[in-house]
Parts: C-alpha cells; structure tokens; sequence
C-alpha cells in the first residue's frame, strides 16, 4: 500500500545512494514478516500496517541506525549531493584555471615553465583548498539547519508526517543544478581572472588583454561577487537535496534570489565596477582616434553591452523570484 511505500521512501532518502536499495528491500521483508505475524492468514488491512509502521518508529531514528553515525558535518542525508557539488565544483575549477594557463603560454611561450610551476602552485594551495571549503561550508549550513537534530527526533511522531510519494511533475532533472553549478564556477572564475576582456590581436598573435572590470576595485567588489555567486552555489545544492519542488524549498529560493538581486543592484550602481579606461586602452592598442566614427560606435557598443549584462542578471533574477511565488501556489 501506498503508506508502506511513503515510510521506505522516508528512510532510504536520508540514505546515502549506494544503501538505498539494499535498504530498501530489507526492510520491505521486514515489514512483510511483521505483517505476517500479526494477521497470519488473514486478509491485511490498513490498520495492521499502521500498527507495523508506528511499531517500526520515527523514520529519521531508523535512518540513523542504518546509517551507522550519529555525529557528523556532513550527514548521509546530505553525503552525496556534497560529493557531487564538490566534483562539479573542483572539475570546473581546474577547467577554467587550464584555459588561463593555456592563454598564458599563448601570449609568453618563453616562460612556459614558470607559468606550468604557478598553475601547479595555485591549483594545490588556492583552488582546491577554496573548492572543499566553500563547498564544505555550504552543505555544513544545510546540514545545521536542515539536518537530523534531537530536538526534531524527540517530537512525537505520525504517520500523516510521512512525506508523499515523489510526483514526476515536480522532481528536479539532476543535470539543472549540476548545469548551475558549472556555470556559477566557471563565472567566479572570469571574474577572478585578469583575462577576463577583449584579446587583442596584433599580427595575428595575442599582445594584449583589456579588461572589462576595473583592476583597481575588483577586489573591493570581489566579496560581493563571491557572496552572490556562494548563494547561487547554495540554491543549486539545495535543488540537489530537495530532489524536487517543495514550498520549503521555493520559500528558499525566493530569499536567496532576493538577497543576490539586493547585492547585485548595489554592485553595479558603483560606477567603478567596469573599466573606466575600457574604450581608451582599446583605441590606443587598434590605434582609433577618440571621438572618431568607429570609436563612438565602439562605444556606444560597449555601454549597450554592459546595460544589457545588468539587465539581464537583474530580469533572471526577478524571473526566479517570480516563478518560484507561482509554483509556491501550485503546490499550496
């Protein structure tokens, strides 16, 4: 029956994946021979079941037992998805950083060794070290504030708290957040690196790089940047977690897009945010005269452009807020 079926899902969700099955099928054999016992030959009904269930106890208490542990950061109801957000995470990482070790050998072959040494040396004590401890805190805070508690075990339990069957209408593809996470990464990364600008090409080869953002007040707006793109981080892990849409988790989103979309206006107003000297650098390494025909349709190219970046960010943002109220009120 259908209860049955709810109070394994509720024990084997808070499993890590590779015990789910066996779990699983231990405990529908469990249930069976409990059944067995109390009706022997006759007919099962719904009462004897919740009489199995309530004598089985609170789902999360067995979890526990399974699980084996009763103390931990990162719980097995969070275990995988950490591990999945920490892979994705350090991959797109060492991605990005590759591409930039690459540009570097590109624009100064001569120094290749040096640039390899440096690769080696920021991947080992910055990006790595970063990736676990970003990671491992968000899924801490999840872990903290979502996870298995004494104070929630010791509230009595009912089988109408069991939670429902997963509806395929609203479980979340798993390639949305891992898509997500990639992107953020890979965004933090740009907006990290001093490559991130227009390649200038001279005789065919690259001789130099000019940067969207201002270098002298990139690293006043980089802790903006990374608390917008470690909230993004947190919402895809969350998506992970959940495995579909909740109310819970869609209040959640709502905030955490509403916090990023705060941020994000109060970044951008700052008129030192994008290169100040963009269009001059540009015109002094294509040789353009200011105040020429190309350099103001350049120009007038570029101030489009970077409206358009905010835009954008802004109407994702606003587009999310809006979606997740929508599908709160689906699921009310």
């Amino acid at each position: 029956m259908e209860l049955i079926e709810r109070y394994i899902y509720a024990v084997t969700r808070r499993l890590p994946q590779s015990q789910r099955e066996d779990v699983e099928k231990e405990l529908r054999g469990l249930i069976a021979d409990m059944l067995d016992d109390r009706v022997g030959e006759d007919e099962v009904t719904k009462a004897h079941i919740e009489e199995v269930l309530l004598e089985l106890g609170e789902p999360r208490k067995l979890a526990r037992q399974y699980g084996g542990k009763n103390k931990y950061i990162i719980g097995p109801v969070f275990f995988d998805p950490y591990m999945t957000v920490l892979k994705i995470s350090i991959i797109s990482m060492v991605a990005a950083m590759s591409v930039v070790f690459v540009i570097k050998v590109y624009m100064d072959p001569v120094h290749v060794i040096d640039h390899f040494v440096s690769f080696i040396v920021s991947l080992v004590t910055v990006a790595i070290p970063q990736g676990v401890g970003w990671v491992t805190l968000v899924f801490g805070f999840i872990e903290y504030f979502g996870g298995i508690n004494e104070q929630k075990l010791q509230k009595a339990w009912k089988l109408a708290d069991l939670p429902p069957l997963p509806d395929s209408k609203r479980q979340i593809k798993r390639f949305e957040p891992i898509a997500g996470i990639v992107f953020l990464v890979l965004l933090f990364m740009m907006f990290s690196s001093k490559y991130f600008g227009i390649f200038a090409l001279k005789d065919g080869e690259l001789s130099a790089v000019i940067p969207f953002l201002n270098k002298e007040t990139i690293l006043t707006s980089m802790p903006g940047i990374i608390f917008i793109l470690g909230l993004g981080i947190l919402k895809e892990a969350l998506k992970l977690v959940y495995e579909r849409w909740t109310k819970k988790f869609m209040l959640y989103t709502i905030v955490i897009n509403a916090i990023s979309l705060a941020v994000v206006l109060l970044m951008i107003t700052m008129a030192s945010f994008w290169n100040p000297n963009f269009m001059l650098e540009l015109s002094q390494v294509y040789n353009i005269s200011v105040g020429n025909e190309t350099f103001k349709t350049i120009e007038t190219i570029w101030n489009i452009s970077t409206r358009l970046f905010v835009i954008s960010l802004i109407i994702g943002l606003v587009w999310d807020i809006v979606s997740g109220i929508f599908k709160m009120r689906k699921l009310a």
